[in-house]
């Protein structure tokens, strides 16, 4: 009987890292598509990217109930179970966010004006850092190994700079002369793409109380 329980157990870390890179992936498909958003507009080579960034978001979703499976197949102690799926399921709004940027972007038909370029380029680097930076703190904690809790700050402060790029750019687009309309499309932009750095806090913090529970 402990042979069989480890024996899911492995299962489900297993499919837990291979859940991890599927993200990463829709993250690098997200990435580059908002970059050739940015460098040439809404090309055929952007909706690829959308549709690709798509894709690995629905094969995540597919692993995520893979998981959720086997975990109700007493895999795990009962009360580990919302811990880990409450953490799997807050790490999938990460993705969630991507593909709503992009397809904000792709059905508003919205262009990014040279005016805030950089800094929207400063305000996704700096999310994306974190997002790693969340994928990293997961497998330390299925490995059980220390840091953790240096991620964290690490995290709350990328959110704390992300926050004042995003104010920044909101100012910067209502000083501008854009169409009202315009500005209002990208205000919403903006605050879609700070909510990336949001989300990877919340799964940082989530992290580290599952690690501080574990050691309790």
């Amino acid at each position: 009987m402990l042979k069989i329980f480890f024996k899911k157990q492995q299962q489900i870390e297993s499919l837990i890292y291979k859940y991890l890179e599927i993200i990463k992936t829709t993250e690098r498909h997200f990435s580059e598509a908002l970059n050739t958003c940015i460098d040439n507009g809404l090309c055929d080579h952007f909706h690829f990217l959308v549709e690709q960034t798509h894709k690995f978001e629905s094969r995540a979703d597919d692993v995520r109930e893979e998981i959720k499976t086997l975990m109700y197949g007493k895999a795990l102690i009962p009360e580990s179970r919302g811990d880990i799926m409450g953490l799997l399921e807050s790490i999938d709004e990460i993705p969630r966010i991507f593909e709503l940027i992009l397809y904000m972007i792709k059905t508003q038909k919205l262009t990014i004006p040279d005016l805030i370029i950089q800094d929207i380029r400063e305000l996704i680097d700096v999310s994306l850092e974190s997002c790693d930076l969340v994928f990293k703190q997961v497998e330390i904690l299925f490995k059980r190994e220390e840091g953790i809790r240096k991620i964290v700050s690490t995290i709350d402060h990328n959110e704390s700079h992300c926050d004042h790029i995003e104010r920044h750019l909101i100012t910067n687009i209502f000083d501008s002369d854009l169409d009202p309309f315009q500005k209002l499309q990208l205000k919403d932009l903006i605050i879609n793409m700070g909510e990336i750095a949001d989300q990877a806090d919340r799964v940082a913090k989530r992290v580290n109380i599952i690690s501080m529970k574990r050691s309790m």
